[in-house]
C-alpha cells in the first residue's frame, strides 16, 4: 500500500446468496487510489461494478454470503470498524455516493434545500442559518439556481435533480465520491454539462471520484485512472492516457472497438458471446470463450501483473513468459 494512497483495496470479495448458489459479484478485486484523481471503473453490464460500490461503502444486503478483503481509506482500516463507527465516520462523510436515477435518491415530499441540508444539522450540529448558506453555496457550485431550494424534486428536470445529489453527496467535504453511472439516465447535452460539473469540482476542491460506468467516452472525460472489470474481477488497471490510446487486455481492445468514432472509416465491432454466469464462473481465464487470443494456458486463472509504469494487466498474453 502506498503512504499517498487515498483507497486501497485487496483481496475484496463480495458474494450474494441466492438459492442456485453464491453469485461471485466482486472476487479478488485489488486497486490503489491516489488522492485527488478520478478512477474509472468500466465494463459491461452485470459484470461487478455496483457491487464494488456497495462493498466499498458497505451497503450490504441482507443475503451476504461472502464479504472480505482488506480496504484501506486513508491509511485507517475500514473492514476493522464496527458498523456504527463506520457509518458515523465513513459512510457519506468520508465516502459519499452518487447512485443511478437520481429521483430515486431524493425525497419526492421533501424540498430540495432541506434534503441537502439535512447531513449538516444532523452530523454536524449546523443551524438551520448556517446549514442553509452552505447548501446555498453548494447548488450554485453544481449549477443550481438559489430559488430552486424552494422546489421539490418532481419540480425539477432532470438534470437539475442530478445537480443536487451531487451536491448532497459533497455536503459533508468526503475524500471520495462514487459516481454510480452519474448520467446514464440523461440526454447528450445533459450529459456534457454534468461532466463539466464534475470536473470543475475536481479542480477546485480536489475531490477524488469513483466513476463507475459503461460509457467510455463519458469517462474519459474525467478519469485519470482505468480499472476494467469483467464477470466480478479487475482484468486491467492503467493511467487513462495510456488505456485509451492502447488498451492491452483483449477485453478492453473490444470494449474501445465498439465506440462509434467520428473521423476514420471503421465500424464498431461487437464482442462474441456473453459474459459467463457469475454462479459458477469457468476455471481459468474468465474471458476465454470470448477471446480470439486464447491458447491452452488461458484455462489457468493468470496473475494481475504489472507490465508497464502503472499498468497491470490480468491475461497470459503478458505473463506467460514470466510464470513459464
Amino acid at each position: 500500500m502506498k503512504e499517498n494512497s487515498l483507497l486501497y483495496a485487496q483481496d475484496l470479495r463480495l458474494y450474494f446468496r441466492t438459492t442456485r448458489g453464491a453469485v461471485q459479484a466482486v472476487d479478488r478485486v485489488s486497486f490503489t487510489m491516489d488522492r485527488r484523481q478520478a478512477l474509472a471503473v468500466l465494463g459491461e453490464s452485470g459484470c461487478g461494478k455496483s457491487s464494488l460500490a456497495r462493498a466499498i461503502l458497505r451497503l450490504l444486503p441482507r443475503n451476504v454470503h461472502t464479504y472480505s478483503g482488506e480496504l484501506f481509506l486513508n491509511n485507517q482500516d475500514l473492514m476493522s470498524m464496527g458498523e456504527e463507527s463506520f457509518r458515523q465516520e465513513v459512510r457519506w462523510s468520508g465516502i459519499s455516493l452518487v447512485a443511478q436515477a437520481a429521483m430515486n435518491s431524493l425525497n419526492p415530499v421533501v424540498r430540495v434545500g432541506e434534503q441537502v441540508a439535512e447531513p449538516l444539522e444532523i452530523n454536524q450540529h449546523l443551524n438551520r442559518r448556517e446549514a442553509r448558506d452552505r447548501v446555498r453555496e453548494l447548488l450554485q457550485m453544481v449549477g443550481v439556481p438559489e430559488d430552486f431550494l424552494n422546489r421539490y424534486p418532481f419540480e425539477l428536470s432532470g438534470g437539475m435533480r442530478q445537480r443536487v445529489v451531487i451536491a448532497m453527496a459533497l455536503v459533508a467535504d468526503p475524500y471520495l465520491v462514487i459516481l454510480d453511472e452519474p448520467t446514464s439516465a440523461l440526454d447528450v447535452l445533459t450529459q456534457a454539462n454534468i461532466m463539466n460539473v464534475l470536473k470543475r469540482i475536481k479542480e477546485e476542491k480536489s475531490t477524488s471520484f469513483l466513476l463507475i460506468t459503461h460509457d467510455i467516452a463519458t469517462s474519459s472525460e474525467l478519469a485519470d485512472q482505468v480499472a476494467v472489470m469483467y464477470a466480478g474481477q479487475l482484468v486491467e488497471v492503467s493511467d487513462a492516457a495510456s488505456f485509451f490510446y492502447q488498451p492491452l487486455h483483449p477485453y478492453s481492445r473490444k470494449l474501445m472497438a465498439s465506440v462509434p468514432r467520428l473521423r476514420g472509416g471503421e465500424k464498431p465491432e461487437f464482442i462474441p458471446g456473453q459474459p459467463p454466469s457469475l454462479i459458477n464462473p469457468p476455471g481459468g481465464c474468465r474471458f476465454a470463450n470470448r477471446c480470439p487470443f486464447r491458447f491452452d494456458r488461458c484455462q489457468e486463472d493468470p496473475p494481475l501483473v504489472k507490465v508497464e509504469q502503472e499498468r497491470w494487466v490480468k491475461c497470459w498474453l503478458y505473463s506467460a513468459d514470466e510464470e513459464s
